[in-house]
């Protein structure tokens, strides 16, 4: 049977190639500069290779203290005055982390690209650890602590999950930690973690949007060139075993009144292109009112208040999550019967070609919109090129999505969502006396 791919259903996923350039300095720091004189700014970023899956033993929350700590100042950016800095010259700038990396990047008007990069120069070469920066981070991350996860309904959802599905894995721990482990530390130890990632070896540089490119690349010679990069990091791939009988387990949220049902799976890591697959299949289960889950589950059966799938791709593994939230009265357990019927039809027939070229239309909607947006192409430049090893998917991404096919999705479905390979977790109130 021909099993026909997105190109004979309605056309082929494009989008435009962009045109960039990569090299990289005698330290070991990549650099790609992606030039666009179509809006007068520029953005200037660095991804290092270090995340949560990196936290030292028993320092849960490193990489993410770091995200924090590196904007309090360096030898020649008094402390305090960062954001200052960025403000004053007409910028915006922000961090963030994940399990696999941490992220800086700054927007400038495009006069403002040699400031952007002396910053970040600054930020590797030199920034002040010290007792007074450490502490004014600890309390800031105790507070995001609070309010984004213990204090949030259904916040410690993903901690969980995580917990039981990489016993052995560091993907075990969440990137936000544990406030005792942080506070358990010394302050050598944050400078130790500092000079062992923060070098330009173990990092990417982007620039993107309206500069000049050989003069930028004087700038980045001239501020860059010269910090010593340390020896190669040494890494330990640690390998779960197959997960080959279901696991149970539950946890009581004293912040929530409604139970919630997971059901959680381990999947490829994100350079395989099931990870792809798998997003395709979230996006047909529970993406919009017209997909499966939420039309069967919460608009026709009205036995869910809300429903959802996604995939959460990460560089070693990956996560596969779909929740559901009851309508008063419903069991939990003839909610997880109607979702495995969805997955059991996933995996004995092949979606309609309907269903398949709506999802090839919003993906291809999602190609267009990431190539219009400058600080997505500096991120994905930067992404693609630190963990996927591949910065050519910035061009080469719509091939691999056109592709993808029905009966790959039927096949993904079998072999990474079935009932012996997963975590059923009941999220359930806690009842406070």
């Amino acid at each position: 049977m021909h099993t026909p791919n997105i190109s004979s259903l309605g056309g082929v996923l494009r989008s435009t190639p962009l045109d960039f350039l990569i090299y990289s300095l005698e330290n070991g720091l990549d650099i790609i500069l992606y030039p666009d004189h179509n809006i007068p700014v520029v953005v200037t970023s660095i991804m290092y290779h270090v995340g949560s899956k990196d936290d030292p033993k028993n320092r849960r929350g490193f990489a993410h203290f770091f995200e924090h700590l590196l904007f309090e100042g360096t030898e020649n950016i008094a402390r305090g005055e960062w954001f200052k800095l960025v403000s004053a010259n007409g910028g915006n700038n922000n961090a963030n982390t994940s399990d696999d990396r941490t992220y800086y990047y700054e927007v400038f008007p495009s006069h403002q690209l040699e400031l952007s990069l002396w910053m970040e120069s600054e930020r590797l070469r030199h920034a002040v650890i010290n007792q007074i920066g450490v502490d004014t981070q600890k309390e800031v991350v105790k507070e995001e602590k609070k309010m984004r996860y213990d204090n949030r309904p259904y916040g410690q959802l993903l901690a969980q999950v995580k917990k039981h599905l990489f016993p052995t894995h560091p993907y075990q721990n969440t990137t936000i930690g544990e406030i005792e482990d942080i506070n358990a530390s010394s302050l050598i130890e944050f400078q130790n973690f500092y000079k062992k990632y923060y070098t330009p070896n173990n990092a990417v540089l982007v620039v993107a949007g309206n500069f000049e490119t050989e003069q930028t690349k004087k700038w980045i010679q001239k501020y860059f060139g010269s910090i010593t990069p340390t020896s190669k990091i040494e890494r330990e791939r640690i390998f779960e075993k197959p997960i080959t009988n279901t696991l149970f387990a539950e946890y009581e949220d004293p912040n929530i009144q409604i139970p919630m049902l997971v059901l959680a799976y381990r999947t490829p890591s994100m350079k395989e292109k099931e990870s792809r697959i798998l997003d395709f299949i979230s996006s047909y289960l529970s993406d919009g009112q017209s997909s499966k889950l939420y039309k069967n589950l919460v608009d026709e059966k009205k036995m869910a208040l809300q429903v959802g799938a996604f995939n959460i791709s990460l560089e070693e593994y990956g996560l596969y999550i779909i929740y559901a939230l009851p309508m008063t009265g419903v069991d939990l357990n003839d909610l997880k019967t109607e979702i495995d019927e969805a997955i059991q039809h996933l995996q004995q027939e092949l979606i309609s070609d309907h269903d398949f070229l709506k999802l090839k239309n919003k993906y291809e909607n999602h190609l267009v919109d990431n190539k219009t947006n400058l600080e997505t192409i500096a991120h994905d430049l930067a992404s693609f090129h630190l963990l996927y090893k591949d910065v050519n998917l910035i061009n080469t991404e719509s091939d691999l999505l056109n592709s993808i096919n029905q009966h790959e999705i039927q096949l993904a479905s079998q072999n990474y969502l079935n009932k012996n390979q997963r975590l059923e977790l009941i999220y359930k109130p806690k009842n406070i006396l």
